[in-house]
């Protein structure tokens, strides 16, 4: 745990990609096997499972830390970080134990299986044999919540730098449902397992937002499709057997029963990229409806005739057992155009049409029609572009239409966690109802740091009530939401529930009397919503 500690705590105070990637291959040079494969699993999200709730934990804390429960609870938004909390609340370890980190994970899972009085020895013991850091890391592990500032990418690069294979190869071999209890470090590094392969997806390939239209001309060079608004999957056809990825790397085979009969008539061999749509009457269906599935493991016969769901093909990846993924985009299309006009009607499988323009303009007028079509913007692929991993500028843009915006007010504000546990950054905002105003978003994210340490400071001086970390502030400020959609929704008050809510700026300029209203709200609800 000494060594997984030192690990962390290099990658967590740094900021350059050359210190963390080589502290990552330091690690992986010179720790166990075992050790190894669990940070790997880590730093990919395959977290062991939470143990116990923070509510019990911080109740544990505070009586071992001889301090009572309101001192804790008062300490704890100030830091903003349970694990961090406890780790600074807690008296210094009597003794220290050196156990390597899987050793510690074990402990886990032995603990998860006990009743909260064995559960209650365990951790008490646990903390008091590991100095702040280890404390600190083995809190999270507790609770389910271990990120690191690291992306699996990076992580990857020094695996690569350490073992000297191919990084490519690697990122390709860590996709896939595997966990440390399925795989040893030698299966999944060193000497692949060539059963394993049969349900691995490739890394997906992203795109990122278009900025300079100059980007794409000539037009002629690029292939445009409409960018739909779904779950980005990848269909594996191999064996007589079909696996369905999504780009989380979340195995969602169970959960789309109908794409079962594709692998009775796709060529064996063969791997789809594409999107996973609610589809109805030969148009695709709101993201709500397909929402209702994304949580469920099995899927009731009633949904599925509500939310008959297909997958739009983006791209072949995989034709006959072959990476065909160095190909040019054209050829693989053209490819896959071939597979999917071969089948019968009916199959829950469709091409993605092309979007055709002769110029820039054309393109344009296309893009503003997307919204009314049930898509976020066009895809555009250069037609002579492979298929790569991960997010790549020059071969493949999206070009989103501009998100629907409103004028709401700020209402209650809660304080951010990690570097921005001082700062209120989690904010409610409500529209105007007559004299009242009725809550119907929150939203996080679009403020710089100078302006969330500005309303911080306001925030701090015009607090109505408190209701534990949450504030109620005095309805003065207005701020424009930009989201990407409005759906009905019985869970709020308001009526409506938004996609992707942020704010686009801090409207100073504009009084509470100039925000919009509940109406306003329901009118756009009537025109784009669901």
């Amino acid at each position: 745990m000494k060594d997984f500690a030192e690990l962390f705590t290099r990658v967590d105070q740094t900021t350059r990609t050359s210190r963390k990637v080589a502290a990552l291959t330091a690690f992986f040079q010179s720790a166990s096997d075992a050790d190894k494969l669990w940070c790997i699993a880590l730093f990919s999200g395959r977290r062991p499972r939470r143990v116990i709730t923070a509510t019990v934990l911080r109740e544990w804390a505070a009586e071992q830390a001889g301090i009572p429960l309101w001192l804790f609870e008062e300490a704890y938004p100030v830091v903003g970080d349970l694990a961090e909390t406890i780790s600074l609340v807690l008296p210094p370890p009597s003794r220290e134990e050196d156990r390597p980190l899987s050793d510690w994970i074990a402990h886990l899972r032995t603990l998860s299986a006990q009743d909260d009085a064995a559960r209650k020895v365990g951790i008490l013991a646990a903390w008091d044999v590991l100095p702040d850091i280890e404390r600190f890391l083995f809190t999270k592990l507790l609770t389910g919540g271990f990120r690191v500032g690291v992306s699996q990418k990076l992580m990857t690069r020094a695996l690569a730098q350490a073992t000297g294979i191919d990084e490519a190869e690697l990122t390709h071999r860590l996709m896939g449902d595997w966990t440390p209890d399925t795989v040893t470090w030698t299966s999944l590094i060193e000497a692949p397992d060539p059963t394993a392969a049969l349900s691995r997806p490739y890394p997906f390939y992203l795109a990122y937002q278009l900025e300079k239209t100059e980007e794409i001309e000539p037009v002629s060079d690029w292939f445009a499709e409409r960018k739909w608004d779904g779950i980005r999957g990848q269909l594996i056809v191999r064996e007589g057997e079909h696996h369905l990825w999504s780009r989380g790397e979340e195995l969602m085979t169970d959960r789309f029963p109908e794409f079962a009969t594709l692998k009775d008539f796709l060529p064996d061999g063969t791997v789809i990229d594409g999107e996973v749509l609610a589809f109805a009457d030969d148009a695709p269906l709101p993201f709500a409806a397909l929402q209702k599935r994304i949580g469920r493991k099995t899927v009731p016969r009633k949904l599925l005739s509500e939310a008959p769901a297909i997958l739009m093909a983006y791209d072949l990846l995989e034709q006959d057992g072959t990476d065909i993924r160095a190909q040019p985009f054209d050829v693989r299309r053209a490819a896959l155009a071939r597979i999917i006009g071969s089948l019968p009607d009916g199959l829950p499988l469709r091409l993605s049409p092309e979007v055709v323009a002769r110029d820039l303009e054309g393109l344009t007028a296309e893009r503003a029609l997307s919204r009314d079509l049930g898509a976020e913007g066009l895809m555009l692929k250069r037609r002579s572009a492979p298929y790569l991993a991960g997010r790549k500028k020059g071969d493949w843009w999206k070009w989103k239409v501009d998100p629907l915006t409103i004028d709401a007010v700020m209402i209650y504000a809660q304080a951010g966690h990690g570097r921005r546990a001082n700062l209120f950054t989690d904010f409610t905002f409500a529209v105007r109802d007559g004299d009242d105003l009725v809550p119907f978003t929150k939203a996080y994210s679009g403020l710089t740091d100078a302006e969330f340490r500005q309303i911080t400071a306001w925030v701090r001086k015009n607090t109505l009530q408190r209701f534990g970390p949450v504030r109620q502030v005095r309805p003065e400020h207005v701020f424009e939401i930009a989201f990407e959609g409005i759906q009905s929704s019985t869970r709020h008050k308001s009526g409506v529930a938004l996609r992707f809510p942020r704010m686009a700026r801090w409207r100073q300029d504009k009084p509470v009397a100039e925000a919009n209203t509940l109406r306003d709200l329901h009118e756009m609800l009537t025109q784009y919503g669901s």
